[in-house]
C-alpha cells in the first residue's frame, strides 16, 4: 500500500482517481489522495413515534404494526408479517439509558414488544480536529472491540459497557480486517508520534483481555522497503504484512518470521486477504512499457511457507479491486477504459468457475474502484458454496454506485444473476451480512418511515422474513452511521455499527463511535 503524510489512514470513503489501480512500477507508489471531510455525527432530536401500521407497499421493504419489515422478491406480492395485535405494551426500560449523562436521550424509549434493544457509546478520546479513522467492530466471545490511532477500547458486547481500554505509545498504521481464530489481532505501529513517521512495528493484542502481547520490529525486505502503512490480513497463525511492494508473514503466536518476498517472477504484491485461506494480489509491469498497467495476479499461498497453490493472471489493464469472498473465492475487478467491472469465482484449485460483469452497480467499497481501502472492505456481500449474495442498485455514470438498494443473488457456476429483491424505498440501503442456516441475513438501513432491522431471505428464492428490528427512538442516532463510511459485524445474533471517523467529544454534541442491537 502506498504511504500517506498525514497522521491519518484513508477513509472508507476516501476517493482515488477514477480507475486507480496498483502502482504503476514496483517502489514507486502514487502519492495519496488528500482525504474527504467528513461529516460530525451529533445528537439525535427525538423522532416522533409512528402510530399504528404503515400501508403495505408493493415490491418494497414494509413497515407494519410490532416493527417488523420485509423484503418481497421481484414479482412477489408483499404480505404482511405477524405481528402484535392492538397496542403492544411499552418498555420503559431499566432507567440506565445510553450513558454519557443526566440529559442523555434514550434511544430505547418507547420501545415496543418485539423491538430488540439497542446500546450506543460515543467517542471519548480527544483527537485531531479533523477527526481520525476507527477500526473494527471485531467480535471474540463476550467481547467486541474497536480501534482508533491511539489505541483500542473492548465494550461488552450485551450492553456496551467498557471492559478496557489499551492505549498505545505511537499511532496504528495498519489493522487487519479480523482477528485470528483465537482472538488474537496483529496491528502495525509506527516508529514514533510525528506525523512523518513510518510503520515499523507489528503489535500483537488480545482481544478477549484487552492485553498487550509480543511486539517486534519489521525487519526489510529490500532497501526500497519503508512505509508510512501496512496492509495486513490473518490466516490461521499467519499475519501477512504488505507495503512498499514487498511482503513479509509472521506467527500470530509468537511473532516469529514465517517468510518474505519481493517480487517473484517480477511480479510484486500489493494486497492480500485472510480467513479460512491465504490470497495474495501482484501486479506484474509490463517489461516492454513502465507506463502500462501491466497484470493482476491473484493466488492462494501456503500461510506456512508463503509458497503458491496456484496462480491466476487477469488479462492486461484489469484491476483487482476487492475480495468478496475467501471461501468460495470471488473477486471483483475493474476496467477503467472499459468502463466496467466483473466478478470471477474460483474453485478450490484456482479453476475459474465463473466470470461475468454484472448488469447491476455496487459500490466503490465493493468492487474497489476509486476506493483507497483494504481489499475486504465490502461490508454488502456474503456467500454460500453456489451463490454470492451483494447489496446492488442501478448502475451509475461511473462503477461507483451507492443507491444499493437491491440484494442480487449471483450463482457462481454460471455468473448468472439467479434472484433479486426490489427497490428499497428511498434512502434506505440494504447489506446482505452472512449466510446462516439456509437464509441470507441483511441489514436494512433506517429510513424516513422507520429505523433499521435485519432481515432473513432465502437464499433459494429470496422470500423475506423479519429477524431483528431497531426501536422507531433509535432511528435517529442509527441514521448516522453513514453508509459511505461504516463498518459493520455481524455475530451471536447481534448487530454493530462502527463509524468509519469519530471527532472529539464536545458539550452537549456526541460523536457516535459504535452502536448495536439484537436479543
Amino acid at each position: 500500500m502506498t504511504g500517506r503524510t498525514s497522521g491519518s489512514w484513508p477513509e472508507p470513503d476516501e476517493q482515488r482517481p477514477a480507475g486507480f489501480g496498483p502502482p504503476p512500477a514496483p517502489f514507486a507508489p502514487p502519492a495519496p489522495p488528500a482525504p474527504r471531510s467528513g461529516g460530525r455525527g451529533r445528537r439525535p432530536t427525538r423522532p416522533v413515534a409512528a402510530a399504528g401500521a404503515a400501508l403495505a407497499l408493493l415490491a418494497a421493504l414494509i413497515l407494519i404494526g410490532g416493527g417488523a419489515y420485509r423484503l418481497t422478491v421481484r414479482g412477489g406480492p408483499a404480505q404482511p408479517l405477524a405481528g402484535p395485535t392492538g397496542t403492544p405494551p411499552v418498555d420503559r426500560g431499566d432507567g440506565r439509558g445510553p450513558g454519557g449523562g443526566p440529559d442523555a436521550y434514550d434511544h430505547n424509549a418507547g420501545i415496543r414488544a418485539g423491538e430488540a434493544r439497542v446500546w450506543l457509546r460515543d467517542n471519548q478520546a480527544e483527537v485531531p480536529g479533523s477527526g481520525t479513522s476507527q477500526y473494527g467492530p471485531w467480535r471474540v466471545g463476550d467481547t467486541v472491540a474497536g480501534a482508533i490511532q491511539s489505541g483500542l477500547t473492548g465494550y461488552a458486547a450485551a450492553d456496551g459497557q467498557e471492559k478496557w481500554k489499551i492505549p498505545l505509545r505511537t499511532p496504528l498504521c495498519g489493522v487487519p480486517p479480523a482477528p485470528s481464530a483465537t482472538g488474537k489481532l496483529v496491528v502495525g505501529v509506527k516508529e514514533s508520534t510525528s506525523e512523518t513517521s513510518r510503520c515499523t512495528h507489528l503489535q500483537q493484542i488480545d482481544l478477549a483481555t484487552g492485553r498487550a502481547g509480543w511486539k517486534i520490529p519489521l525487519p526489510q525486505e529490500n532497501k526500497y522497503d519503508s512505509s508510512m502503512q501496512f496492509e495486513l490480513s490473518i490466516s490461521g497463525d499467519t499475519v501477512v504484512v504488505v507495503r512498499s511492494a514487498v511482503m513479509s508473514a509472521f506467527s500470530v503466536t509468537d511473532g516469529r518470521k514465517l517468510f518474505g518476498t519481493s517480487s517473484p517472477n517480477g511480479c510484486y504484491p500489493y494486497g492480500s486477504a485472510g480467513g479460512t485461506r491465504l490470497i495474495a494480489i501482484r501486479q506484474c509491469p509490463d517489461p516492454k512499457d513502465a507506463a502500462a498497467r501491466g497484470q493482476a495476479v491473484v493466488e492462494e499461498l501456503d500461510p506456512a511457507t508463503g509458497a503458491a497453490r496456484w496462480s491466476y493472471k487477469y488479462a492486461p489493464d484489469w484491476t483487482v479491486g476487492r475480495v468478496l469472498s475467501v471461501d468460495p473465492l470471488v473477486v471483483a475487478a475493474h476496467h477503467k477504459d472499459k468502463k466496467t467491472w466483473n466478478l470471477t469465482a474460483f474453485a478450490a484449485d484456482g479453476a475459474v468457475r465463473s466470470q461475468s460483469s454484472p448488469a447491476f452497480g455496487v459500490s466503490g467499497r465493493c468492487n474497489g474502484f476509486g476506493n483507497a481501502s483494504g481489499f475486504q472492505e465490502c461490508y454488502a456481500a456474503a456467500a454460500d458454496a453456489d451463490s454470492l449474495y451483494i447489496g446492488a442498485g442501478k448502475p451509475g455514470a461511473t462503477l461507483d454506485t451507492e443507491a444499493t438498494d437491491q440484494v442480487v443473488a449471483v450463482d457462481l457456476n454460471t455468473g448468472k444473476e439467479r434472484w433479486r429483491t426490489p427497490e428499497q424505498p428511498k434512502g434506505r440501503t440494504v447489506w446482505p451480512l452472512a449466510v446462516e442456516d439456509g437464509r441470507v441475513l441483511a441489514y436494512v438501513t433506517p429510513g424516513n418511515d422507520g429505523a433499521g432491522a435485519v432481515v432473513s431471505l432465502a437464499a433459494a428464492d429470496g422470500a423475506s422474513g423479519p429477524i431483528l428490528q431497531s426501536p422507531a427512538a433509535a432511528r435517529g442516532a442509527e441514521g448516522v452511521f453513514y453508509p459511505h463510511g461504516v463498518r459493520i459485524a455481524w455475530s451471536g445474533g447481534r448487530l454493530f455499527l462502527l463509524n468509519g471517523r469519530v471527532y472529539s467529544p464536545e458539550p452537549r454534541k456526541a460523536s457516535h463511535a459504535i452502536l448495536s442491537f439484537g436479543k
